[in-house]
């Protein structure tokens, strides 16, 4: 699986742990839905500026996201 795929996974995870939806996500972050999904299947290169703001609104460490075991 790609990384990108990995990561997209790793946000989907966390953003149910933390029983949000992706609608509540996307507006937290300033970003749309759409995006959220696209990100969530691996289809979107994300900056590190946003990939930093999902991590902060989820309340993780950003460590965590990377981490693709």
């Amino acid at each position: 699986m790609s990384r990108l795929k990995e990561l997209g996974k790793n946000i989907a995870r966390y953003r149910y742990m933390r029983g949000l939806s992706q609608e509540k996500l996307a507006e937290m972050v300033d970003l749309s839905r759409e995006y959220i999904t696209r990100v969530e299947k691996g289809q979107k290169n994300i900056s590190l500026k946003k990939l930093f703001a999902i991590t902060d609104a989820l309340e993780i460490d950003f460590c965590k996201l990377t981490d693709f075991k």
